[in-house]
C-alpha cells in the first residue's frame, strides 16, 4: 500500500480507505443512475436482434453512456468526501490519456 500511496500522493491510510470506497460507490451508483436514461432513450437488450453482433453492439452502447455518469460522479462524490482535489487530477490525466482532454480547456 505505501508504494500506492507514493503513487498517489495520498498521506494517510485512511485517505487511501476513503478513495478506494469512492471508487466502489460510484462504480456501483453510475449504473444505477443510468439505468432511468437508458430505458428512456429505449437502450433495452429486446430492442437489439438476438444475433452475436446485436448483444455486443447494445453493451458497448450502454458502456458507452455510462461512461460520462461515471466521470461526473466520480467527481462529485470526491467532493462529497473531501477528496475534490485528488479526483479532479485523476479525471484530467485519465480524460487526456484516452484523448479527450480537450474537454477540459
Amino acid at each position: 500500500m505505501q508504494r500506492l500511496k507514493e503513487r498517489w500522493g495520498v498521506s494517510s491510510n485512511f485517505q487511501l480507505i476513503i478513495i478506494f470506497f469512492v471508487f466502489s460507490i460510484t462504480g456501483s451508483s453510475s449504473v444505477f443512475a443510468a439505468k432511468p436514461f437508458l430505458t428512456f432513450i429505449g437502450l433495452q437488450q429486446a430492442n437489439f436482434p438476438e444475433t452475436w453482433w446485436g448483444g455486443t453492439l447494445y453493451w458497448l452502447l450502454r458502456i458507452l453512456l455510462i461512461f460520462p455518469i461515471y466521470q461526473i460522479l466520480l467527481v462529485m462524490y470526491g467532493w462529497l468526501f473531501g477528496q475534490f482535489k485528488f479526483f479532479w487530477g485523476f479525471e484530467k490525466k485519465m480524460l487526456k490519456r484516452i484523448g479527450l482532454g480537450f474537454f477540459l480547456s
